[in-house]
């Protein structure tokens, strides 16, 4: 039960939020530190209806994660492996081909591509990932290699991300995903992180993205070490940068799994949290179109609950999902159409089927319409 001062605070919050106004970084850490998860999620739902009315949007997608060895040693990571380790892999030209062909086989519009950091394999490898991929399906959208990664190439091309981009366009790069934004606190991401991509340079290379015309998504990982104040300072920096370049499509909160990492001793967060920072992050984030309730992190039926607390987007199909997985995660590692299409009517959303640039798929048997596009998918 909040006292007369707070409740005036949160009334006038609550009067901006209906009038379309934005909320400050103040505001934002008042409601994370104060207010109950079921009234940060009226709030966040009169700001998704407003956005994306009844619509929940899926996308039917793969994922490929290349090779697990890397160069860094994140705390917070259960995915990595050393170059000598038996759990340790590397994709050859084969391997993604075969990747490729499945994807077709299953109807999907987007191929998500991330992982390590092998420190033995030059930058032309990982273009060669992009390239191959291309070859193997033109139709296909690329979404690959983070902000890290983009840090990463461009240490060992001593060539700025601009020409690091270009290079990965030119070999098929159609976006890019939101992961390795961590949290933009120094001193907390120094503790979970303190090797990789600071939040300047993470900052940067979404900024040189979007300049390119390439969309990305943003992220945020949350329920380990921070606290209010960092996760609203996030949310504030990623406003910014949308304000700016207009760049962003979508924003993930992706909730911190300890199983198998350095932080093992870290208790889950629970669901009424990951619903607490879906309300947030959608009431925070008046700038971006889509917020998006990642269900193999959340889980199925805390992802169908997110549809009402901000959230308009599941995800999609996912086949292939490794790096949350090795942390622990139960969910399956991968859904059908008709398993997505249940959990958003379920929740009394309408499905929507979109590409990873937010355009309506419809399909109609062995074809199907991207905006003016008919594609045919390729049997394997």
């Amino acid at each position: 039960m909040l006292n007369s001062t707070d409740q005036q605070t949160l009334d006038r919050i609550s009067e901006k939020i209906h009038a379309g106004e934005r909320v400050t970084f103040d505001e934002g850490v008042f409601l994370d530190e104060n207010v109950d998860v079921l009234t940060l999620g009226r709030l966040a739902n009169v700001i998704r209806e407003r956005k994306n009315g009844n619509y929940a949007y899926y996308n039917t997608n793969i994922h490929l994660n290349p090779t697990n060895v890397c160069v860094y040693r994140c705390t917070f990571c259960a995915f990595r492996s050393d170059l000598k380790a038996p759990k340790s892999y590397t994709f050859t030209d084969d391997m993604i081909r075969e990747r490729v062909h499945e994807a077709a086989a299953a109807g999907a519009t987007e191929i998500h591509v991330v992982g390590g950091l092998h420190h033995q394999k030059k930058f032309d490898w990982y273009v060669n990932v992009v390239r191959v991929i291309r070859e193997t399906n033109p139709d296909i959208h690329i979404k690959a290699w983070t902000a890290v990664e983009i840090n990463w190439f461009a240490y060992l091309t001593k060539q700025p991300y601009e020409w690091v981009l270009q290079e990965l366009v030119d070999a098929g790069l159609g976006s890019m995903p939101g992961g390795g934004a961590e949290i933009f606190d120094e001193e907390i991401r120094g503790q979970l992180c303190e090797h990789k991509a600071d939040s300047e340079n993470w900052i940067e290379i979404h900024r040189a993205a979007h300049n390119l015309g390439l969309r990305t998504n943003a992220t945020m990982l949350y329920g380990h070490i921070e606290e209010a104040r960092h996760r609203v300072d996030h949310l504030c920096r990623l406003r910014e940068l949308q304000d700016d370049t207009s760049g962003f499509q979508t924003f993930i909160p992706l909730a911190f799994h300890p199983e198998n990492t350095g932080l093992d001793h870290i208790q889950k967060p629970s669901g009424m949290t990951d619903l607490k920072v879906m309300a947030l992050s959608r009431i925070m984030l008046d700038n971006f179109d889509h917020i998006k309730a990642y269900w193999i992190m959340l889980g199925e039926k805390t992802a169908q609950v997110a549809l009402s607390f901000g959230a308009d987007d599941l995800d999609g199909t996912v086949v292939h999902e490794l790096i949350y997985h090795d942390a622990g995660a139960e969910t399956p590692e991968g859904l059908t159409v008709d398993q997505i299409h249940h959990l958003i009517r379920e929740a009394g959303r309408e499905p929507v089927e979109r590409d990873t640039l937010y355009r309506q798929v419809i399909r109609n048997g062995a074809e199907w319409k991207i905006g003016d596009r008919v594609l045919a998918p390729t049997a394997s």
